[in-house]
């Protein structure tokens, strides 16, 4: 059975990652001590006077008493002289359980703060992690699972799910239950486990397309459509890729260091070099004209009319074609 302390005070910016905080806690709680053993603190009834009060009243409730307060950042430190005391005198079958979702201006008050540290409870703050850092919050967070990621793993993971925290913490869950406690992940397991199908083969496409390689391009986009694949989902990949490739082109063509426009990838360094000695290789003007093309048949694929009325598969192999050589 888990143990709780007297006191917690749960605050930051990640609002999403505060509310799966309070369900687990709720669950936890009423795993405990049933429905009865709760009460919460919400809108007008999260009062620092209120909640100091039924801290302090007596319960003839059996079992922990949990009591949940949601909206402490909108407190004042002066406004807290009677829940500070009653803090300090918590009884000992009782946990008190803060949340503050804070912005810039709204903060969960020191005085809180202070007072829960004080009582030997625990305060911890789950802030929206940067971009450039979220590799290291990845490893941090699948380290916490069981799993074991290096930092190429961790940047492929961000590259495929995206930068949501949520989302990287749900993909970390399924890969923790898949690969069970002391799994050691790399950039290739990454790409393979969260990917889906159809879109990595979406990204050898575009890959293929930026290599040169025609008939590997070809025959990717014919395997795609055959197994039900859309044209303007692969579309879409494709020009996503060629997109990022014309990017670097440009950085380059600016003077900036390869290895400064690998940074600003955000894909596992393999694929970056790659994709970055394509870019070079082709030139930033190739590049637009090829992303022209693929704009055309994403338009014509929604129906804003083809070319001399030939069929979508056909114009996308004709495309394939004229970027690939």
């Amino acid at each position: 059975m888990p143990t709780f302390k007297p006191a917690y005070l749960i605050h930051g910016d990640d609002h999403g990652r505060l509310a799966e905080r309070r369900a687990r806690l709720r669950a936890l709680a009423e795993q405990e001590s049933g429905a009865n053993g709760i009460e919460l603190f919400e809108g007008e009834q999260s009062d620092p006077d209120a909640i100091a009060a039924a801290l302090s009243a007596m319960t003839f409730a059996i079992g922990r008493r949990f009591l949940i307060v949601d909206g402490a950042e909108r407190w004042k430190d002066k406004e807290l002289d009677q829940l500070v005391a009653a803090i300090g005198t918590i009884p000992p079958d009782t946990t008190i359980v803060f949340f503050a979702r804070e912005e810039s201006r709204t903060q969960a008050p020191k005085r809180l703060h202070d007072a829960i540290q004080k009582a030997g409870g625990d305060v911890s703050a789950e802030q929206n992690v940067k971009p450039w850092e979220l590799p290291k919050w990845v490893i941090a967070r699948a380290r916490e699972l069981g799993l074991s990621l290096d930092p190429e793993a961790a940047r492929a993971l961000v590259a495929n799910v995206g930068e949501r925290q949520q989302r990287l913490q749900r993909e970390l869950e399924k890969l923790a239950l898949g690969q069970g406690q002391g799994a050691s992940l790399d950039a290739a397991d990454v790409e393979q486990l969260t990917a889906p199908s159809a879109e990595r083969k979406a990204w050898s496409l575009a890959d293929a397309l930026l290599s040169g390689d025609a008939q590997s391009a070809t025959r990717t986009y014919l395997a795609l459509r055959a197994q039900g694949e859309r044209v303007p989902g692969l579309l879409y990949w494709m020009g996503q890729r060629l997109r990022l490739a014309h990017q670097a082109a440009a950085a380059l063509d600016r003077g900036e260091a390869a290895a400064q426009v690998k940074r600003g990838l955000r894909m596992p360094p393999r694929a970056a070099d790659q994709l970055i000695n394509d870019a070079q290789r082709l030139g930033s003007e190739t590049l637009r004209g090829a992303i022209e093309q693929i704009a055309d048949l994403e338009l014509a694929s929604r129906g804003g009319g083809g070319k001399g009325g030939i069929g979508e598969d056909t114009a996308a192999l004709l495309a394939i074609q004229r970027i690939a050589a």
